[in-house]
Order: structure tokens, then sequence, then C-alpha cells
């Protein structure tokens, strides 16, 4: 197990990865990951969609116009969703399960990338957000908040480098 500091270094965007499969023992700790995840008034009323369907990721992939078309060579994607109505955080707490599941496939080795689909759509007004809920047969109340695609690394990336952290951006007690 790679201890947390060492983790948050190591975890970069990956967009290229290989054409092998996920083991399903790795898919549950993801998911385990993201059901543990922390959540406003403990609602936990966040929802999961696994997609490993090569044609509804090729789908996935055309959601948005722009930053999503490697969705399609991914073994994987987990569309993470939230009801407004249920939960006034489910932004929020979708976000923090969506990248619990990026550390956590980090951590077995997997590499990952959000893909940003709230406020995302096509250039013909089409929303992603509509067009992933017609993909999936996603009730309209649930909303989504991003696609995180997951698979096994085709890239190397550089960890992350100390030297470039912002600590200008930290402020204490007052900005």
């Amino acid at each position: 197990m790679t201890n947390f500091k060492d983790l948050v270094q190591l975890r970069r965007s990956h967009r290229k990865f290989t054409g092998e499969e996920i083991d399903a023992d790795d898919v549950k700790m993801i998911l385990r990951a993201a059901l543990m995840a922390p959540t406003s008034k403990s609602t936990r009323a966040w929802q999961f969609v696994v997609v490993d369907d090569k044609t509804d990721l090729e789908k996935l992939s055309d959601a948005k116009d722009m930053g999503g078309q490697f969705v399609r060579d991914a073994p994987l994607a987990i569309v993470v969703l939230g009801d407004p109505l249920q939960d006034d955080c489910w932004v929020e707490d979708g976000a923090i399960a969506a990248v619990s599941m990026q550390y956590q496939a980090e951590e077995l080795g997997l590499g990952s990338c959000w893909v940003q689909m709230r406020g995302r759509g096509l250039n013909d007004g089409t929303t992603a957000d509509t067009v992933v809920r017609g993909i999936l047969d996603i009730p309209d109340n649930y909303h989504v908040v991003c696609v995180i695609a997951i698979g096994h690394k085709a890239d190397e990336r550089k960890p992350q480098n100390e030297d470039r952290l912002k600590w200008e951006n930290v402020h204490l007690n007052k900005f």
C-alpha cells in the first residue's frame, strides 16, 4: 500500500489506456472507495453507473464537444450522479466520491481521468447531462456530475513536482 503523501504526488490524469480489462475485484475496490466517501449529513445520495460496454463508452465519449473522446478507449467508465431534490450538496458529494475513486484506482496501479459533464454539452445546445441520461436510461431527477474513465495506463506520467506547488495561494487567517 502506498502512503497517502506519495499517492497524492503520483496520481495524475491518464487519457491513454491499454486494452487490458480491469479485474472485477479492482472495480469493487474502486466502488467501495466511492461508497465510503464523506457526504453532507451522511446522505450518501449519489448513484454510480458502471459502464464497460464498448458501444456505450463510445457514445459517452461524444456526450460533449470537447475533452471526453478518450473515454471510447477506456475499458471502464463510472458515471457519478446526484439528485438535487434529495441532497443540496449533490455536486460536492459526487465530486468527493469521484476523487476517492481516482485515488483508489491509482493505489491499484490503474490510471483514471475526470471528464467534466455538468455544465458542458454539444454545440447544438444539448447538455451533456441530457445525452448521458439518454444513453444510460437515467431517470430525470438524477444529474451527471462527471464520468471517471479508468484503465491500465498506456503512458507514463511524472509525479507532481513539489517545486511547482503554488504555496502563494494559501492564506493564513485572512486573505
